[in-house]
């Protein structure tokens, strides 16, 4: 059995935790020990005498954390006083996106750990179960910043994205059509918005057709179909994702000029560097910023800020992978899970994903 422990996130505004007491229970019962932070569960209502009852140990710090623990199971990529307490026969589970962060990945190279992403775990499908649940939470979220930011007060442009009577909705334009694109456009048609997904998969595109039948238009994604579609644009949520690798620019600095003064940037897929050429990594705290007359919302934890429904979705995907490397230990489970190899980023003081090192241009 491995000794699991649970920091409290340190990332600016992050109140998810990585385990809920009902996973600690869980987990308990099958005979793992388990080290909790003190007020780790704070941001998501979870409280130390929740923890204790589930049968957890509180410890006082993260230094005790990490000191006293094999497998720390967390949500966000450790912060740099989190990574000089990895040490090389530890496990760290969590979202790392390491693609435009290699900081991160020569800190986690060094401490010799062997750390498993979330982002790239994959299922007998090739989809991401780990990722899929706040890729879901971001979608729906995106639209709603996004309708909060296009008010004057927030230096939008004062549009209603549902319109009103004899007054035209807003335009939504969304740039990518997987789960979190899907999710952000599920929100915006609830809201009464006029919206168009860009893709570049037919298929994709079928099954959006399929979901949303003639309340969302689909357009196949090219740089004239995106220019003319931004001239009309109120709101644009980049929903593009490449999995361990950087995101492509879809919006480049220049287009922002075909854009109306006021309108809005919502950039989901920041973690990965985002899609618009003038994202840059904001926070809950400081969520916006301008350029050329366009609001940009690029905060890189959008999830964290509905901590009770991101902690809980996110527990019920990694349960199963977190009990398996606690009772059957890491390379067991590499070997016997299917897709949990390919969330492998780093072991034994190298890159060992082949996306995530091009994408670092790091050798593999």
């Amino acid at each position: 059995m491995m000794r699991v422990g649970v920091p409290k996130e340190i990332k600016n505004h992050e109140y998810r935790v990585g385990l809920t007491p009902s996973s600690v229970r869980e987990l308990t019962n099958m005979g793992v020990d388990i080290n909790v932070q003190q007020s780790a569960g704070e941001g998501s209502f979870y409280s130390d005498a929740a923890y204790q009852a589930a049968g957890a140990t509180i410890l006082g710090t993260a230094e005790d954390i990490f000191a006293q623990s094999d497998l720390i199971v967390k949500v966000k990529e450790p912060q740099p006083e989190e990574r000089r307490l990895l040490q090389k026969n530890q496990t760290l589970f969590t979202y790392l996106h390491l693609a435009p962060d290699p900081e991160q990945a020569r800190d986690l190279i060094d401490s010799g750990a062997t750390c498993i992403a979330y982002e790239t775990v994959i299922d007998k499908f090739g989809g991401l179960p780990l990722l899929a649940p706040m890729s879901e939470i971001a979608g729906c979220m995106s639209t709603q910043v996004g309708a909060s930011n296009l008010e004057r007060s927030k230096g939008g442009r004062g549009v209603l994205l549902g319109g009103s009577t004899g007054v035209a909705p807003a335009n939504v334009m969304i740039v990518g059509g997987g789960i979190a694109g899907t999710n952000a456009a599920r929100i915006a048609v609830g809201m009464g918005a006029d919206v168009t997904i860009f893709e570049k998969s037919l298929p994709r595109m079928r099954a959006l057709i399929d979901i949303f039948g003639s309340r969302v238009k689909t357009q196949f994604s090219t740089i004239d179909a995106i220019e003319d579609s931004l001239k009309q644009a109120d709101l644009v949520i980049g929903a593009v994702l490449v999995p361990g690798d950087k995101a492509p620019k879809i919006v480049t600095k220049d287009m922002l000029a075909l854009m109306k003064p006021g309108a809005v940037i919502v950039d989901i897929a920041i973690d990965q560097g985002g899609c618009f050429e003038t994202s840059r990594p904001t926070s809950h705290q400081q969520p916006t910023y301008e350029i050329d007359g366009i609001i940009h919302y690029c905060v890189t934890n959008m999830p964290g800020g509905a901590p009770q429904t991101a902690t809980a979705a996110l527990n019920a995907a990694t349960f199963p992978y977190v009990s398996a490397l606690a009772t059957k230990g890491v390379s067991k489970s590499l070997d016997t899970i299917e897709g949990l190899r390919e969330g492998l980023n780093v072991h034994a003081g190298k890159i060992v994903h082949p996306v995530v090192a091009s994408s670092l241009g790091f050798s593999h």
